[in-house]
């Protein structure tokens, strides 16, 4: 890698940083481009360089993070696929709080009108979370943690529209109740009944 290219990916990571700490901190209607490059210290076109639009800066955060959480189950080398799932449940609820009420629904919007994505996007926040889903539950079958013919697209499908549901009703209520209350629920009740079938 050139000098160069290591300079671009340092800005690119201080944009990143930026953004985060503001959206913590401000929330997302808060967050502005102007905002997140004086933060960085670097000049406002340059955001543009690296993304186009705040949503794409926010999807890298996110994207970040789950990152993190896919890592942290594959470290659960002496888990079963029902604990590995309670956790990968936790940390999603815990995600969706984390960046607030009104990031949560920027992705459900996305989830349901994908065509509202910005032109770059590229894998949409529910696309990314099938995909994660699926591969948690494929190395399942590998690790014989669950049956050969598990149906991964069915099980993946049931257990996400599960979580894309707390999330709907966190926003519906306007962060009434305690997402991660619901996902303890969901992973010692109807997660155990949806893959109790197929566990070996």
């Amino acid at each position: 890698m050139t000098i160069r290219q290591e300079n671009a990916l340092k800005t690119r990571q201080k944009l990143i940083n930026s953004a985060e700490n503001l959206l913590k901190t401000n929330g997302f209607n808060a967050l502005c481009v102007e905002d997140i490059t004086k933060t960085a210290g670097v000049a406002k076109g340059t955001f543009y360089v690296y993304f186009k639009h705040k949503e794409d800066i926010v999807a890298e955060i996110c994207r970040g993070y789950f990152k993190q959480i896919e890592n942290q189950l594959e470290q659960m080398k002496t888990h079963n696929i029902v604990e590995k799932l309670a956790v990968y449940f936790d940390s999603f609820m815990r995600a969706v709080m984390l960046y607030g009420i009104n990031i949560c629904r920027e992705w459900i919007r996305g989830a349901i009108d994908p065509n509202t994505a910005p032109d770059n996007a590229g894998m949409t926040k529910w696309q990314y979370d099938v995909e994660m889903l699926k591969n948690i539950l494929n190395n399942a079958i590998k690790n014989n943690e669950l049956k050969k013919d598990a149906p991964v697209d069915l099980l993946t499908h049931m257990i996400i529209s599960e979580l894309y549901g707390m999330m709907t009703c966190w926003c519906m209520s306007d962060g009434y109740f305690e997402p991660t209350d619901w996902t303890k629920k969901f992973a010692d009740i109807p997660l155990k009944a949806i893959l109790e079938r197929y566990l070996l």
